[in-house]
């Protein structure tokens, strides 16, 4: 298929073969310098731009949508989507034309996971936490503007936590956000609190950015960090640093309720058992 032929396909007749790839001579333009093919690593970088924005995508997108949010021409993206999805990385829904993450980033974010310790040495020290809380654990990190999850223990009840492992989630409307930003070195933290997107998720999520930054300053003062109804309807938590040796934040710890079953003041009363075992994690768990 040539270059011409491809930026004329619709999206519609492009969808309908994903894993379709075009030869290597018939790379576009914008894949060329001085008539010779432009360094591979460029077109690496745009295919793991691709997967980040699918990331931020749980019900996935169409090609023409990643087009648009990656500012790539619809043809070098129908391209790259063929290829992901041809190994893996990205799967094709054919009845609602969409792309969604693929079962080998999985796979790769597990052993990731493993080796940084997540499962073998984080996931005991959570169900300890579960055991005497009876409410889900939340280990996470930071990821940009984002934290990331990393190991969850759910809890006993029927009402459970919908924040699993691989969770991309806010770092202003969360507890573990919360955190996160405020044990921060002091320049990232103050980056932070200048540039992070101030999501309204609920009608108790802080929009105000010299109200969002008082309220890190408290929780610095304080050592936890409480998200209440901000993030979701019905559901509150409370979180704590794991600190490295600087005395900054690698990661945070949560316990996580809905708002029937726990009161905010009894849910407190968690975080000296949450800094116990951050403070376990801190120890055991590689900082980076």
């Amino acid at each position: 298929m040539s270059v011409n032929q491809t930026t004329a396909v619709n999206e519609e007749s492009a969808a309908a073969v994903p894993a379709a790839v075009e030869p290597v001579n018939a790379m576009p333009p914008e894949a060329k310098v001085g008539g010779r093919p432009a360094d591979r690593t460029d077109m690496v970088g745009k295919a793991l731009g691709l997967l980040v924005l699918l990331g931020d995508e749980p019900r996935g997108a169409s090609a023409a949508e990643i087009s648009r949010r990656a500012e790539l021409p619809f043809s070098t993206t129908y391209r790259l989507l063929g290829s992901l999805t041809r190994d893996g990385f990205v799967d094709y829904e054919p009845d609602g034309r969409r792309y969604h993450l693929g079962l080998r980033i999985f796979q790769l974010g597990q052993r990731v996971s493993n080796h940084h310790g997540f499962a073998g040495t984080a996931t005991p020290v959570l169900r300890r936490v579960t055991a005497e809380t009876g409410e889900a654990t939340i280990l996470s990190v930071r990821d940009g503007h984002h934290h990331l999850t990393v190991s969850k223990v759910d809890g006993p009840q029927m009402f459970r936590v919908t924040s699993d492992p691989g969770h991309l989630g806010s770092l202003s409307t969360t507890a573990v956000g919360k955190a996160l930003v405020a044990f921060a070195e002091d320049a990232e933290r103050e980056r932070l609190l200048v540039e992070l997107p101030l999501e309204a998720l609920t009608a108790k999520s802080i929009t105000d950015r010299d109200a969002f930054r008082a309220e890190i300053e408290r929780v610095r003062r304080q050592g936890y960090a409480v998200m209440d109804e901000e993030n979701e309807a019905g559901m509150r938590a409370v979180a704590v640093p794991l600190l490295n040796s600087q005395g900054h934040a690698f990661a945070s710890l949560a316990t996580a309720v809905p708002v029937f079953r726990l009161g905010l003041e009894e849910l407190k009363a968690h975080v000296p058992l949450l800094q116990e075992a951050a403070a376990e994690l801190a120890a055991r768990l590689p900082q980076r």
